[in-house]
Order: structure tokens, then C-alpha cells, then sequence
């Protein structure tokens, strides 16, 4: 059994059977293959229902990117999302979105603009980073100049715009069938599901992070990090 294996373990006894085999049951069809980036989402409905939409489609992971607004979901409208879903906030900056192409991910626009490929159209070959941009600019044109590629979803009406968060859903719930039909390595490996289920099991928890505090000031935890 590894650190992150005991650490789990540890915690367990905590949780209730039936959350127990949730965060179990969950975390093996978690992904972080598809990582939606939000730039200054300032409608904290619109908030809360992108973290409810990447929660539904298993993305546990969303990036904030914080310049004018605080990113602050309705926490009536996140149907508990916020638990399970990890928003980092970082900086509106090129080097955050260099950052995030230096983790592996192609940088995605989701914009009609710059000779987008159609959502439907859409091949998934590697992870991708979702941008999406502010309820009324859209995507900024840096960002859009910096892109790997723009993605647009089509539209058959008069409104030529969905509000962010029906962008993000429709996306997300598209990006996921696309992932379940391919034969990609999509899910998290051992390591990061592992992970997750510590960040799981400790939200899940009152007074969780006091509790994996007390557990990690063992001295068997020398060094660990999660």
C-alpha cells in the first residue's frame, strides 16, 4: 500500500459507507482530459452551472481566470458540484494559458472566429483546454491569436450566441461522447484518481482538512504531497 493508498485509508472510517462508494464508484470514471478554462466569468449563475456541467460529464477540474470578477458559483445552483469539482484560479495572463499548454493540453478557443472546425466535426487526438471567454467580449483576441485551434458550436437560428454556460454544457457533453466513442486513454490513471478521491473524501468530511492534517503530521507522511 502507497502514501496516498493509507492516506485514503485513513480517512475512510470517516466517511459513510454509502459516500465511500460513491467516491469509489466516481472516481474511475473521473477525467481531466478535457479541462474547461474560464476567462473571468463574472454571472455567478453562469458560475455555478459550468461547475454543475463539468461535474455531470466527470471533468473534475476547472481553471478560473480571475481579472475584474471573483469567480463565485450560486452554491444553489452548483447542486453540490463545488465538492467534488477543483476550480485553480490563476492569473488572466498569456503565461497562465502558456502554463496550461505546458501541461500537455492544446489550447481550444471556443470561438467562431479564426477558421473554426464545427463542434460535430470535432476530433479529439490529445487533451484539450476548452476556453471559454466573458458573457459579452467572448474569447480575447490574444487568446485567440495564441490558439492551437477555435471550436464553434453550430447554430440553426436568428441568435447566433449561446449564454457561456450552455456553451460549456453543450461542449462538454459533446467532448464526452466524442472521448467515449474513441479509443483514447481518457480516464485519470491510478495516481490521480487517488488524488481525487483524498480531495473527495476530505470535502466530504466536517472539519475534513483538519482531520488529513492530523493524519499527515505522522511521521510515515514525511515529504508527501498531493
Amino acid at each position: 500500500m502507497n502514501q496516498l493508498e493509507r492516506v485514503f485509508h485513513q480517512l475512510k472510517p470517516f466517511l459513510t459507507p454509502e459516500r465511500c462508494d460513491k467516491i469509489n464508484h466516481h472516481s474511475h470514471q473521473s477525467s481531466d482530459f478535457i479541462l474547461p478554462v474560464l476567462e473571468d466569468v463574472y454571472q455567478f449563475r453562469n458560475a455555478a452551472a459550468i461547475l454543475r456541467s463539468a461535474e455531470a460529464c466527470g471533468f473534475h477540474k476547472v481553471i478560473a481566470l480571475e481579472k475584474q470578477n471573483v469567480f463565485d458559483p450560486n452554491l444553489t445552483v452548483t447542486k453540490g458540484a463545488e465538492t467534488w469539482v477543483e476550480v485553480e484560479k490563476m492569473p488572466p495572463t498569456m503565461e497562465t494559458i502558456m502554463q496550461v499548454k505546458k501541461r500537455g493540453y492544446k489550447i481550444v478557443a471556443v470561438s467562431p472566429e479564426k477558421k473554426a472546425v464545427l463542434l460535430p466535426d470535432y476530433t479529439i487526438t490529445q487533451p484539450v483546454a476548452l476556453i471559454f471567454g466573458t458573457e459579452w467580449e467572448g474569447v480575447t483576441e490574444e487568446i485567440l491569436d495564441f490558439a492551437d485551434e477555435t471550436l464553434a458550436i453550430p447554430m440553426y437560428g436568428f441568435t447566433k450566441s449561446f449564454n457561456v454556460s450552455v456553451a460549456a454544457a453543450i461542449c462538454m457533453y459533446e467532448m464526452k461522447q466524442k472521448l467515449i466513442s474513441s479509443k483514447l486513454d481518457y480516464l485519470l490513471g491510478e495516481e490521480k484518481r487517488l488524488k481525487l478521491k483524498i480531495r473527495w473524501a476530505v470535502n466530504s468530511i466536517k472539519s475534513g482538512e483538519a482531520i488529513l492534517k492530523k493524519i499527515l503530521d505522522d511521521s510515515q507522511y514525511e515529504g508527501f504531497q498531493w
